[in-house]
């Protein structure tokens, strides 16, 4: 077992990443937790899926905003060099054409700081993640 000096988490993983600290109850406290230069562009992800999900519930769930309606719908966070987005592994397979330039796993996409954010494409896989039922 290994302990994270800072926050005294013990993990199976020698050096396992995790977020130290108490975990954010609410959307607006996690952006705010956030270095000052993320903060905006986080606004915009929030907004973007503020306008896109109006029905759905804002929570935070594994630790990230998440948008829920009967079940999660998507979620994001802020990394060190990215925005991640986490709408499932379907969506991604449905929109790896349009998701080329960007990293993605299985289920995620890493939108990296450095590039402006596809707000209109975040907008479009949370809406089909929304009516297709296909969710993280």
């Amino acid at each position: 077992m290994w302990q994270c000096p800072k926050c005294g988490r013990e993990f199976e993983k020698e050096n396992q990443r995790h977020s130290c600290g108490i975990p954010q109850k609410t959307i607006d406290a996690y952006i705010e937790a956030q270095p000052e230069s993320f903060q905006l562009l986080l606004h915009q992800v929030r907004d973007t899926l503020r306008a896109t999900l109006p029905d759905a519930e804002e929570r935070i769930s594994w630790r990230m905003p998440t948008y829920w309606r009967n079940h999660n719908i998507i979620h994001f966070a802020a990394f060190k060099n990215h925005i991640g987005l986490y709408p499932g592994d379907k969506a991604v397979a449905r929109f790896a054409a349009r998701l080329t330039e960007f990293s993605r796993s299985k289920g995620a996409v890493q939108f990296p700081y450095s590039k402006p954010l596809p707000l209109e494409l975040i907008a479009e896989i949370a809406k089909w993640c929304y009516e297709t039922g296909n969710h993280h």
